[in-house]
């Protein structure tokens, strides 16, 4: 191939990368709006269907995390066979059945089938989480971070349309309330399917088989220290996410303050999670992704402390803010880490194994956050950030380190 040929081809893969990420990004605002729904809704929507025992309220949430960290590895080897286009629009055929399943459950009184529902609209979530992923490895390296970063900035708009639909239809089959909003999940992900038909260039084809096998071992891949900061990071980060937003609409409710309070609570939060990705991407570049990542659990030790502070709705807002800006450094930047640590032929098990690992652990901390909220209260839930943001940032610290030792 003549350098000139060369040349066309590279203006054209970089053209369909940077096209593909804009529609992740649209995508991502579309079927990103649907967590915030189940997130807002899911532990008030399980008070209303259990007796007196309301311990087992935020199980509902438990079970979309659930979801995704089950959904992560098999959305990851379905996408190795018939490639991220058809992956993704097979995807949100989940979160239509399960939206249609959580609004059923509601009006039929079932706490469980309530549960089923979030389960499955979680393994849809699994695979919005391979958006980023897509976005990046469809571009050169410069690009990456970038990518990840503008698929990240769809949530901009999730964080309006999820919480804006929750005001909008939660009482729309009134007396029945969160049915409607349940179904809208199923109509946000009509809308995020026909945006995915989209996607072109790579994403369009399944891998060729030599780009299927090969590479390194999952366990040898696994060992890396920088594979195995970056993990704990983007666990420690979403984890504790997962933990105070699932109980901060319970706490806003009960101190109080209102559902709308509650739902436009979380909408500060989301629109903080995903704001600061218009520069993540650039100040990753620029600082490294430890320095970004370390900036991300100072923020969220900050929400931490301004949610011990006071139970004011000004409290619960800040406190949800700084969550939303620290998960946003600390998850995008162990995201871009983790990156660094596989091949191309290794990205798909790489990927899948990170996610799953992520969402596990974030499907306990969901369930957790019910169960210490309803027993030792919401001040609680905000004392254990301290611990888990310790063990991050020593982890950082062991990168720095390894890098710095690392011969140039």
């Amino acid at each position: 191939m003549t350098e000139q040929a060369l040349e066309i081809s590279s203006a054209s893969e970089d053209s369909h990368a940077r096209r593909n990420a804009f529609i992740l990004s649209a995508a991502s605002a579309i079927n990103g709006g649907i967590p915030p729904i189940g997130i807002t809704l899911g532990g008030l929507a399980g008070i209303y269907l259990l007796g007196p025992d309301k311990s087992l309220a935020t199980l509902p949430v438990s079970g979309f995390n659930l979801g995704v960290a089950a959904g992560a590895i098999p959305a990851a080897l379905l996408m190795r066979r018939i490639g991220r286009r058809y992956g993704f629009m097979t995807g949100t055929l989940f979160a239509m059945i399960g939206g249609i399943v959580a609004g059923m459950a509601v009006i039929l009184g079932q706490f469980w089938i309530l549960f089923a529902g979030f389960l499955t609209v979680g393994l849809s979530t699994s695979f919005v989480q391979q958006y980023r992923f897509a976005a990046a490895d469809s571009g050169d390296a410069a690009f990456r971070a970038k990518a990840i970063s503008w698929v990240m900035m769809g949530g901009i708009a999730a964080a309006i349309i999820g919480p804006q639909t929750v005001i909008f239809t939660r009482n729309l089959l009134d007396p029945i309330p969160f049915a409607g909003s349940f179904f809208a999940m199923s109509a946000l992900a009509v809308i995020g399917f026909l945006v995915l038909t989209l996607l072109g260039g790579g994403a369009r084809e399944a891998p060729k088989v030599e780009a299927m096998s090969g590479g390194r071992p999952l366990s040898e891949i696994a060992r890396q220290p920088r594979f195995i900061v970056a993990v704990v990071c983007a666990m420690g980060s979403y984890a504790l996410m997962a933990l105070v937003m699932t109980a901060a609409p319970l706490a806003m409710v009960a101190c109080g303050l209102g559902e709308d309070n509650a739902a436009l609570g979380i909408q500060w939060h989301v629109l903080a999670m995903f704001g600061p990705s218009f520069i993540t991407g650039r100040l990753i570049a620029r600082f490294s992704a430890e320095t970004i990542i370390t900036v991300g659990l100072a923020l969220l030790a900050g929400c931490g402390a301004v949610a011990l502070a006071g139970i004011d709705l000004a409290n619960f807002w800040l406190a949800l803010i700084l969550l939303g800006v620290g998960w946003n450094f600390g998850f995008i930047g162990a995201t871009a880490m983790l990156t660094q640590t596989y091949r191309p032929e290794e990205r798909g098990k790489v990927q899948g194994l990170n996610d799953f690992l992520v969402f596990g652990t974030v499907a306990v901390a969901s369930f957790s956050s019910g169960t210490l909220f309803s027993t030792l209260g919401w001040d609680w839930i905000n004392i254990v950030v301290f611990p888990v943001v310790g063990l991050c940032l020593l982890g950082v610290m062991v990168a720095v380190f390894a890098r710095r030792r690392m011969p140039v």
